[in-house]
């Protein structure tokens, strides 16, 4: 059968009408045609800008993907039918939305060592965390503005505290030194060469390596997993009181900006895991979710520290978001190739309600698209990111920039993805609209 559905045998025909959401000039006529029943979505895409050309003679070819009953087409309209037991002697509505392909890859942003974290939040700068030591700000591919000097460790975790806040920027770095360090720097800078900062605030009380750190959504506190297995709570915004921080001399050195430093103690712990906390999540004010490598993922209340989720997984977890409908759904992947999917509405089962497995080694990092019910990424040690539809088990698209283990994934400004790994690149793959 001819893949994409422009040649071949076409005795067999299918009635459809397409239907979209998109506005003009997207949209197509209401009536109803035939098309070859081995039409696959690059078939249907043709007849589609076929439709819109007529229409408008300017009209620039684009990929489209297709919906039937809500589930994204990835074989030919016969075979599709045929496994979801639908007729092919009635009209088939065919909703069609715009494919998302990734239009351009950034040069990589270059580091001394493994990227081990990174966070887009903020559409103004991305932040990452590398096994120097260091944390860095960037403004775009290849353009460093800040360095965070201090950690005498990799850097694990990082978080930006205010991500839509004003000129001054808060974020928060956790290392396998164990502790965190919060800072501060102007995110309007746009000067040439990058600025060396330290710390305003370290935070200690971890036994071991901190593996995760996030920002609760006030940005007024955070939240760290431990290789001493806990979770610490801290804030960021506490004042500088006897008993709780410690003044600490800082030394001046060439082109280091000059801050006064503080230590500052948890202002409590939630215990349960059994391991080493892997990941958390800040998502509300009173909601925190972990993951660890106890095989769990919990979900806790800041206020009482009570867990009133504990879903078991079976692998060691290393990583865990919060998005999806209603941003209700919990991803995660671990010590194995699949990314699982649970909806904790669904009360009374651990199963999870959708599952990934095109990776071919663990999964490191997973992250829902904050606009988006339906698309997320994941990072694995195959050196692969992927990008997800929960409309269809394969992956929209892969992105095969790293040669080493990817070890972290977000995405910045809506439609970039970034990707750190063991081959100390930051990589930039831009145009990946979603919406």
């Amino acid at each position: 059968m001819d893949t994409d559905g422009n040649s071949g045998d076409a005795s067999r025909v299918v009635h459809v009408r397409f239907i979209t959401k998109l506005d003009r000039p997207f949209k197509v006529p209401n009536s109803s045609i035939s098309v070859a029943s081995n039409f696959t979505r690059f078939g249907l895409s043709s007849v589609v800008n076929n439709l819109i050309q007529t229409e408008n003679p300017d009209w620039e070819v684009e990929p489209f993907d297709f919906l039937i009953n809500g589930e994204l087409v990835r074989m030919s309209l016969e075979n599709f039918l045929l496994a979801k037991g639908i007729s092919a002697e009635t009209i088939l509505e065919i909703e069609y939305i715009r494919a998302v392909v990734p239009r351009k890859e950034e040069e990589p942003s270059l580091h001394d060592d493994w990227v081990s974290a990174v966070d887009g939040s903020s559409p103004r700068f991305f932040l990452t965390g590398c096994y120097d030591g260091l944390g860095r700000v960037w403004k775009a591919a290849g353009v460093c503005t800040h360095i965070l000097e201090g950690h005498s460790e990799p850097v694990s975790s990082v978080s930006i505290s205010n991500p839509e806040g004003a000129d001054s920027v808060t974020v928060a770095t956790a290392s396998k030194d164990r502790t965190l360090r919060l800072w501060k720097f102007n995110a309007e800078d746009t000067r040439r060469n990058p600025l060396k900062i330290s710390a305003f605030k370290i935070l200690r009380g971890h036994r071991a390596s901190v593996q995760s750190v996030a920002a609760q959504t006030s940005g007024n506190m955070i939240c760290s997993g431990s290789w001493d297995c806990t979770i610490n709570l801290w804030q960021t915004n506490e004042p500088v009181s006897e008993g709780d921080t410690v003044s600490t001399k800082k030394r001046k050195t060439t082109g280091q900006a000059k801050e006064s430093q503080s230590e500052g103690e948890a202002v409590s712990s939630l215990v349960g895991h059994t391991q080493c906390v892997s990941s958390v999540k800040w998502p509300e004010r009173e909601t925190i979710y972990s993951a660890s490598w106890d095989h769990s993922i919990r979900r806790w209340n800041a206020e009482t520290g009570k867990d009133s989720l504990n879903i078991f997984c079976g692998k060691a977890l290393n990583c865990l978001d919060i998005g999806g409908e209603s941003s209700a759904l919990v991803a995660a992947g671990g010590s194995d190739p699949i990314l699982k999917i649970w909806d904790p509405r669904k009360p009374g089962t651990s199963a999870p309600v959708y599952q990934f497995s095109s990776h071919t080694s663990w999964v490191t990092a997973c992250k829902w698209h904050e606009k988006s019910w339906f698309h997320l990424i994941s990072a694995s040690h195959d050196g692969k990111v992927m990008l997800w539809d929960l409309r269809t088990a394969w992956p929209l698209f892969v992105i095969d920039a790293h040669k080493d283990k990817a070890l972290c994934a977000d995405w910045w400004r809506g439609d970039t993805v970034l990707s750190g790994g063991a081959d100390s690149k930051l990589c930039m793959t831009s145009g990946a609209s979603v919406l």
